[in-house]
């Protein structure tokens, strides 16, 4: 998938990626199929929605059968989530304390979710060791 980590998505365009990226590839009407029974948006709002995500450059159309185009995504769901959460945290002047907090007291974050963090940040430490100490050799 192409490295488009910048995209900003809307609520509607990240349930429209959802369903894409739980499908692989569809169709505006298999997209629509997907969505959460309730509020579900008109076929011609779904559409618009993928328009202006292949527009953004987050799904491609790859071929059309019969009038449909079948889309697949470009973005994965690591980075679609990764942007919402840095705008999330420039919130809060990019600290992610004030959530952790929020999320301690409210009982949301355990202490397996926390040694879990631990392992996750030590593994991002030693990557990055690993990756200073790669350079070019000497000649």
């Amino acid at each position: 998938m192409t490295q488009r980590k910048n995209i900003k998505l809307s609520p509607l365009e990240l349930k429209a990626m959802e369903a894409l990226w739980k499908l692989g590839r569809a169709s505006i009407r298999e997209i629509l199929e997907q969505l959460p029974v309730g509020r579900t948006p008109a076929y011609t709002t779904v559409q618009t929605i993928i328009f202006r995500l292949e527009a953004k450059g987050a799904v491609q159309k790859i071929r059309k059968i019969g009038n449909a185009w079948i889309f697949v995504p470009l973005i994965t769901r690591d980075q679609a989530y990764s942007r919402l959460v840095s705008d999330f945290l420039e919130l809060f002047s990019g600290s992610p304390r004030p959530v952790m907090s929020h999320l301690a007291e409210t009982g949301t974050l355990t202490l397996d979710d926390l040694r879990d963090l631990e392992r996750i940040l030590q593994k991002t430490k030693t990557q990055r060791k690993s990756t200073a100490t790669v350079g070019p050799k000497p000649e």
